[in-house]
């Protein structure tokens, strides 16, 4: 719902919109064949619901109760949390010494994201917004955490955020470069990523359409 009133939203939660769920439900229905050993989800409510439509019409999976993993919530945009998305974009830019831009993608590539979550957090009044030492440190306890979760697993499914999955994917995603941005994954789409048995994490498949797998 925030996405749709072009609302900041991180940690804050909106429900699922018609629109979103009728998504989500394409992409149940394209994954109800695929066995998966377990199945995960950050702990937002959002999430909560993706990983029920996706449990709930996969028939060839025997899923038991939901593990929620806080380490894979969205990124925290602290006082920033349910404010205009473009006004956000412009306070964020002034701190970077860019000017009054509102184009996220022309603000990280001019900037880089490092600088951009640096220029997120010395914006936020309060400095509360995750910079890029405290969110790269999340992502790499997020993916300790989902291989000690899934050392007897093959294949889980697991539900995140986008901002969450897109910088995962500027640092483990072979096309990306770690520094600039990278397109941002569509409601519903599928990131596919390995963990290796040294726990070594790679992105193989980004912001694929579940029907296409």
């Amino acid at each position: 719902m925030f996405n749709q009133l072009n609302k900041v939203q991180g940690w804050c939660d909106s429900p699922l919109t018609v629109k979103g769920i009728d998504d989500l439900k394409r992409t149940a229905r394209a994954l109800s064949q695929v066995h998966f050993d377990n199945m995960y989800s950050s702990d937002l409510k959002r999430a909560i619901d993706t990983v029920h439509l996706m449990k709930n019409v996969n028939s060839v999976s025997e899923i038991g109760k939901i593990k929620k993993l806080p380490e894979f919530r969205e990124v925290f945009f602290g006082s920033f949390e349910g404010d205009d998305i473009d006004e956000t974009w412009k306070q964020i830019a002034k701190a970077a010494g860019l000017g009054e831009e509102t184009d996220v993608q022309k603000i990280i590539n001019q900037i880089g994201i490092e600088n951009f979550r640096e220029a997120t957090k010395k914006a936020d009044p309060r400095h509360l917004a995750e910079n890029s030492e405290e969110l790269d440190e999340r992502m790499v306890r997020a993916i300790e955490n989902l291989h000690e979760l899934t050392k007897h697993e093959e294949r889980v499914l697991l539900v995140s955020h986008g901002d969450f999955i897109k910088t995962l994917g500027i640092k483990y995603w072979n096309q990306g470069d770690g520094h600039h941005d990278i397109e941002f994954p569509n409601n519903g789409s599928v990131t596919i990523g390995k963990i290796h048995d040294d726990g070594r994490f790679e992105i193989i498949a980004y912001n694929q359409d579940a029907e296409n797998l």
